[in-house]
């Protein structure tokens, strides 16, 4: 939305222009509240796989101050979510000055409450095993009760109130990208890891593949000192019967799985790719597929976890 001065030049509300100084463009705010067990956790993590800059408790009496930071970075921080909940109750009274600080600069901010029934969030405390953070000495519907007055003004003011009583993460998720996402399908990052068996596979794993159907670059005697990075290894590797015909299967494969990643809120996969010593073989097809990966339009990291172990 833009506003017009008196001379009759378009300003761009939520920016700041001083003439002779560098443009600072304060960044789009939500505050993340609501009650505990509600999916405030899910919510924001959602907002930071949208690129938001996510603060976890964050004093309300520190916001203004972090939306400032924020204009300073030239545009580095266009957009941050704050979390507020009763964990930090001592400074949760300063929240409503905060909100008048940032009306009074002219700052978009927006509130999202997440709310769920007793019944369900009695639920989900009991299936952790932990009490709820306003019970004390009572019972965990006692801390839902306090929080809920705690909180009562709070939700009046929101933006945007999503009952989770029913919704699983997934859904909660989607209803998240709804609502910030704007008309881009969410984004897909994807780290393709080279690693060697016998070093043990990737904790963090996602989909885990094996080259050792290859033959090993190590038996011969002229290409054994290199590693996949090679021209010669790699050529040697994908003159291999399968290795091509693998390469382009498995990255229509790869396509398949991104789409349903998409639909299920998922925003990063780590595809390890696995030979004996991590060192010819799998470096060889980890460049080819993240190659491939990149050119599809998929924001890829590649790492080499074990070359140069040996």
């Amino acid at each position: 939305m833009t506003e017009h001065d008196e001379g009759g030049e378009q300003v761009s509300t939520g920016t700041t222009i001083t003439p002779g100084e560098p443009t600072e463009v304060v960044p789009e705010l939500v505050i993340i509240s609501g009650m505990s067990g509600a999916g405030r956790s899910t919510a924001a993590k959602c907002l930071e796989d949208l690129g938001w800059f996510v603060v976890d408790n964050l004093p309300p009496a520190l916001i203004p101050t972090m939306v400032e930071l924020g204009a300073r970075s030239q545009g580095n921080v266009a957009r941050i979510a704050v979390v507020v909940d009763v964990r930090g109750r001592r400074f949760f009274d300063n929240l409503r000055q905060s909100l008048a600080d940032l009306e009074a600069k002219h700052v978009t901010r927006r509130i999202v409450f997440l709310e769920s029934s007793d019944d369900a969030l009695v639920r989900r405390f009991e299936s952790v095993r932990r009490p709820h953070p306003l019970q004390g000495d009572g019972r965990i519907v006692d801390g839902i009760a306090a929080e809920r007055e705690l909180l009562r003004e709070l939700r009046g003011d929101a933006d945007l109130v999503i009952d989770t009583s029913s919704l699983n993460v997934h859904e909660l998720r989607a209803k998240m990208d709804a609502s910030f996402a704007g008309d881009e399908e969410p984004e897909l990052r994807a780290t393709v890891m080279s690693f060697g068996f016998k070093y043990g596979l990737p904790v963090d794993a996602d989909l885990v593949v094996d080259m050792r159907f290859l033959p090993n670059p190590h038996w011969v005697p002229e290409l054994r000192q290199y590693t996949g990075l090679n021209e010669e290894v790699a050529a040697y590797v994908f003159n291999q019967p399968g290795a091509k015909e693998f390469l382009d299967r498995y990255a229509e494969l790869l396509q398949l799985i991104a789409a349903g990643y998409r639909r299920e809120g998922k925003r990063y996969v780590t595809i390890a790719v696995g030979c004996t010593g991590g060192k010819h073989r799998s470096v060889a097809m980890s460049e080819k597929l993240a190659a491939r990966l990149v050119s599809e339009g998929v924001e890829t990291v590649l790492v080499h976890r074990d070359m140069g172990r040996e």
